[in-house]
């Protein structure tokens, strides 16, 4: 019987340490030809400025908009009508901003591909449609935006062309966002909006800058991309920031859990990849659009390529000095670009396809040899994985499978580690771990 049991128990563990042959369809399905022919597309408005002409059907943000939106139509006709999409707008005026020009709608174009078990969990992939020259308020100049951000936008089309072949228990939203140079004003209407929506949000992958191998610092890295996060909510509690002086947690909030989950993705699946996390909400004194989507609570990463060019950003196309300035077709490298798509497409399918994380996770164990964890039961959830770490590693580097919901670990010092817990599903994609939230006496 003893023998019986421990095979039992052997095979589960094997079971869940199983990767999942779908997910190597899926990077295998993503085309660097698909995203390079998105890519010219979006140049050739000429400008996609947000305050551009929004009645031409060749030039300016609403031509690209409308694109954008019947390019998702046509994804949605090739599944069945498996994704509802529409425009998501708000009015923007001079008084909300010096980079406000004239009053204008910031529209966005949002693609839902519905869950078949939890249609209000969403997971968001996100690019943004506008584009910007030398000076972010002029909208009549060419402003290509071939890398910031047509990569983002193209790479966001191109995961729904794949990921559209597939159903998942939860929702996958594909979004095109405006606004963002001007103050990143789509993502704080559509954080808003899902806010009011009573939306369930797992994460924001938001993709801005995807494309560019070849820094200004001279470095040329095709497998290297920075996963940015901020350590905690911005909108904790006074009381849950008195509660990390003696509990730990700093480093722990649930975006910077998102993004401890798409390194392990990555690494798992795509081991040639270099998936860097850069402890910071965005690069030094600069924002993304996964920032709104954070102010309000929602967990939201950015991820981009390691080595930006910033001669060709933000700048008007021009030669200066022998270097050639503008953000333009011919920097993108679509190789690239399509293995971040990838990251983002697995990534996607793992959090849609795994049950929701554990809402509560208790631990006690003080002034005891051992840790000892608790949590709520997840609808389902097949089982659970404890997780632990040096409090100076950045990845969960320690794992103990179980079906129950509390756990002893016997010999493992509380003081020394930190711990979480995640959910796991029949298929053995987990859910994003959680930090505990309660302490047990």
């Amino acid at each position: 019987m003893k023998k019986i049991t421990f095979l039992l128990t052997l095979f589960t563990a094997v079971t869940f340490a199983q990767t999942d042959a779908k997910i190597y369809d899926i990077i295998d399905a993503v085309s660097a030809d698909r995203i390079r022919a998105d890519v010219k597309t979006l140049t050739e408005f000429g400008t996609r400025n947000t305050f551009s002409d929004t009645i031409s059907n060749t030039r300016g943000i609403g031509a690209a908009r409308r694109w954008i939106k019947s390019e998702f139509e046509t994804i949605s006709e090739n599944c069945n009508n498996c994704i509802n999409v529409f425009y998501q707008k708000d009015l923007v005026t001079t008084k909300m901003s010096n980079r406000v020009p004239h009053d204008a709608y910031v529209v966005n174009v949002v693609a839902i591909q519905k869950g078949t078990k939890y249609p209000n969990r969403f997971v968001i992939m996100s690019g943004d449609i506008d584009s910007r020259n030398s000076n972010g308020s002029d909208f009549t100049k060419d402003a290509p935006g071939a890398n910031d951000n047509a990569s983002g936008m193209a790479g966001t089309i191109e995961a729904a062309r794949v990921l559209s072949k597939y159903k998942f228990e939860s929702s996958i939203i594909y979004v095109g966002l405006s606004g963002e140079e001007q103050g990143l004003f789509g993502g704080a209407g559509l954080a808003k909006y899902a806010k009011d929506k009573n939306w369930e949000i797992i994460g924001v992958l938001n993709n801005d800058m995807i494309g560019n191998i070849e820094g200004v610092d001279g470095v040329i890295d095709n497998r290297s991309f920075r996963i940015f996060s901020e350590p905690v909510p911005a909108n904790e509690t006074e009381r849950q920031r008195r509660m990390r002086r003696f509990y730990g947690g700093e480093v722990d909030g649930i975006s910077r859990q998102l993004a401890r989950y798409i390194h392990k993705t990555t690494k798992t699946y795509m081991p040639e990849m270099n998936p860097m996390m850069i402890y910071r909400l965005d690069r030094f004194g600069r924002g993304g659009h996964h920032r709104p989507f954070n102010d309000l609570g929602y967990a939201g990463i950015r991820i981009m390529e390691a080595h930006e060019n910033y001669t060709q950003q933000h700048q008007d196309i021009r030669t200066e000095n022998g270097i050639k300035y503008g953000d333009t077709f011919e920097h993108v490298n679509f190789g690239y670009a399509k293995k971040l798509t990838a990251v983002n497409a697995i990534n996607l399918a793992s959090l849609a396809w795994a049950p929701e994380a554990p809402k509560e996770v208790a631990i006690g164990g003080i002034v005891e040899a051992s840790a000892k964890l608790k949590w709520n039961k997840v609808e389902g959830a097949k089982g659970y994985k404890i997780y632990w770490r040096d409090t100076t590693s950045p990845t969960w580097d320690n794992s103990r499978y179980v079906e129950t919901t509390e756990f002893t670990l016997e010999g493992i010092v509380i003081d020394n580690f930190f711990f979480g817990v995640a959910a796991v599903g029949e298929n053995g994609h987990e859910s994003v771990v959680v930090f505990p939230n309660k302490i047990m006496r």
